[in-house]
């Protein structure tokens, strides 16, 4: 049997209250990590090559974080990098808001969809857009979408959710580390959304994870975690 085709290093960068929730019942956009959770995921992005995203998550910001830092911007021009790396989303359905603000940012764009969900976008909107083929979607092959996108120059890659997203490539086990920051708050609801939305998984088959570090900033726990291989 020949060896899996290489896919990029991803790195899950999520906030969540400390119930476990990463937004409220209404499922709108998240805003309440501090300043110091925003530059700490500003160092994450600035440091990929990809990120990636859901079209919920897409739909309740409106935008995408893009490198504004100068530091920052400084060290993606010393790595050799573009100042921007490729904001990607992942839409089934293409069905996103072509008025929306993340369409008017100076930021390259990726689409990851269905032939469907394709039709009605370019690259105007998008400066590359992948299909993935029918026959790989029931369910989502991401190993094999992962390493188109690796052949094609993303080598690292962060994954900002939203939690059907992350519950996607954690069940391909396609995610190689976590950020979390535990933010000092309680959403509670059963309907809220969590990290890993979904169906879940039994505690005989879920991810394992190693604590590599962590740090507080006032209120906030910042934890960051190595996803063992199946075998521990």
């Amino acid at each position: 049997m020949s060896a899996p085709a290489p896919i990029p290093d991803t790195t899950l960068v999520l906030a969540m209250s400390l119930d476990g929730k990463i937004a409220d019942v209404q499922r709108g956009a998240a805003r309440f990590s501090s300043s110091a959770d925003l530059a700490h995921l500003e160092q994450r992005v600035a440091a990929v090559d990809g990120v990636l995203f859901g079209g919920g998550t897409l739909r309740a910001y409106g935008t995408a974080l893009s490198v504004r830092h100068p530091h920052l911007l400084a060290q993606r021009q010393q790595g050799g990098k573009p100042p921007q790396p490729l904001q990607m989303v992942w839409s089934p359905s293409g069905q996103l808001d072509p008025q929306a603000q993340f369409f008017r940012q100076p930021i390259p764009r990726g689409l990851i969809t269905t032939a469907m969900g394709a039709r009605n976008w370019d690259s105007e909107q998008f400066q590359r857009i992948w299909v993935m083929p029918e026959s790989r979607t029931h369910p989502w092959d991401w190993p094999w979408l992962l390493a188109q996108l690796q052949q094609e120059g993303i080598h690292t890659l962060a994954l900002l959710g939203g939690g059907t997203l992350t519950a996607e490539l954690l069940r391909c086990r396609c995610v190689h580390e976590i950020y979390l920051t535990l933010c000092p708050l309680l959403l509670g609801g059963v309907t809220a959304p969590t990290p890993v939305d979904g169906p879940g998984f039994l505690a005989a088959v879920a991810p394992r994870l190693k604590l590599l570090s962590h740090r507080t900033v006032e209120d906030e726990v910042f934890l960051h975690y190595r996803v063992l291989p199946p075998d521990g």
